[in-house]
């Protein structure tokens, strides 16, 4: 899916529960909620759980199991973002988009590793992006940051930022406040 194709998606998603009159599909709230995941919109997610009624949630356990891999994401406990999202046999409402939420937190990964180590054990280079110390190394390799087989550490090298497109509702509330702040000065 493109990043147009998801916008629209969610559009159409959030359109259906705002029209439903007694709540929306369990597969509506699904959707939205995963693709809220993966757009890392993790406010969205968070009150769209609450608003969804406790009969869906009792009634879907897809729905709490989607809902756990977005609380790992809240707290960045990577490795229980990645455990999460691969015990669970996503049905064919969410499967695509589970897959696309993980290699979403693994790019996250990978771009929060190269701009904020200079250094890190191949350890918590596998942990931070679900991969197994093997495949990080080649991984890593492959991206070509430095890696020492004798003392296990990555020295990853500094990529360019570039902007997600997607601006948390927290970070917008702090620019605000922080130019708001600026202009009472």
């Amino acid at each position: 899916m493109t990043p147009e194709q998801i916008d629209k998606l969610v559009d159409e998603l959030e359109k259906q529960e705002l029209e439903a009159s007694n709540g929306a599909t369990p597969q509506t709230y699904e959707k939205l909620l995963a693709i809220y995941l993966y757009q890392n919109d993790l406010c969205n997610a968070k009150y769209l759980w609450k608003r969804i009624p406790p009969s869906v949630k009792t009634s879907t356990p897809e729905l709490g199991q989607i809902w756990a891999v977005g609380q790992y994401m809240w707290k960045r406990e990577f490795s229980l973002v990645y455990n999460a999202l691969n015990s669970v046999n996503w049905s064919e409402t969410v499967v695509d988009i589970m897959k696309m939420v993980q290699e979403k937190v693994r790019l996250r990964a990978v771009d929060l590793i190269s701009h904020a180590y200079s250094s890190i054990t191949l350890d918590t280079v596998a942990l931070m992006t679900g991969l197994t110390p093997e495949v990080a190394a080649g991984a890593c390799v492959e991206k070509g940051w430095q890696y020492d087989a004798n003392t296990k550490i990555v020295n990853p090298i500094r990529g360019s930022m570039v902007p997600s497109g997607h601006i948390s509702s927290e970070d917008q509330l702090y620019k605000l406040t922080d130019f708001v702040s600026f202009l009472e000065n």
